[in-house]
């Protein structure tokens, strides 16, 4: 049985006293059964985090990591195995603002999903398109393609140690959000296409659905059938709403 998660990715958010507000909110927030809760702080803060949430059955998580496992010469880089020495349980691999923005390729995304691997580190997938290849009809055809990069090169199996965000790109930050059946139909489709390659690990990998999940609408998208949960941008911000969007995933 696939048990939900709730990342909350911070992105390039936060100062000292901000940072310790949060994480004392995260601390006493009451945590649904069965539900993994994940939080991915900028890198300066990955450290304190682990320490403040280590007991409270939080997971911490990078938001970016290397292309090599091993530490050296890669100024302006941390290597996934300094990641996993200070507590990192997870990394994003592939977000759309790295895609995008800063123009990350496949190849790129393929070593660095390696490396985490290699390091003891789950990677979170994130596939997703822009509003442009959704209108143009292409959705399934790019999250098939990004997912593909991974299978084609490691194989299906590696993603029974790692999780799948689909995150549609037209969504992250716009207050837009796919409808809970948008998200579902992409979710199954992805499920389906790994099925095809090994249908044991698409039964157990986690699909989570992130672009502007928020307290008001987490359970409808969390009611869907191959919906595992979400990965969370702003909302993450706010221990209450964070906590809501949580205590929907238990339901």
């Amino acid at each position: 049985m696939r048990h939900p998660m709730v990342a909350g990715n911070w992105k390039m958010h936060g100062n000292r006293a901000g940072v310790a507000e949060l994480l004392e909110g995260l601390r006493n927030m009451p945590l649904p059964r069965g539900v993994e809760v994940a939080v991915f702080p900028p890198t300066l803060f990955i450290e304190r985090a682990v320490e403040a949430l280590e007991q409270g059955g939080i997971s911490v998580g990078a938001q970016n990591s290397a292309i090599q496992s091993e530490q050296g010469a890669l100024t302006g880089e941390v290597a996934p195995e300094q990641l996993a020495e200070v507590g990192c349980k997870l990394v994003l691999i592939g977000h759309s603002e790295r895609r995008q923005i800063l123009g990350e390729t496949e190849e790129v995304l393929r070593r660095k999903f390696a490396a985490a691997q290699a390091s003891g580190l789950m990677p979170v997938l994130c596939i997703g398109e822009t509003l442009e290849e959704r209108e143009a009809g292409k959705t399934l055809e790019v999250v098939g393609r990004q997912l593909d990069s991974i299978v084609d090169e490691f194989g299906a199996a590696v993603f029974a140690d790692a999780v799948i965000a689909y995150e549609p790109v037209w969504a992250i930050g716009t207050g837009l959000t796919a409808t809970p059946q948008q998200a579902q139909d992409v979710h199954a489709a992805i499920r389906a296409q790994l099925a095809a390659k090994d249908a044991e690990v698409a039964a157990g990998v986690r699909l989570l659905y992130g672009g502007s999940v928020k307290a008001a609408n987490a359970a409808e998208l969390f009611g869907m059938p191959d919906i595992d949960g979400g990965l969370i941008g702003g909302a993450s911000l706010n221990a209450d709403e964070f906590g809501a969007i949580c205590r929907a995933a238990g339901n």
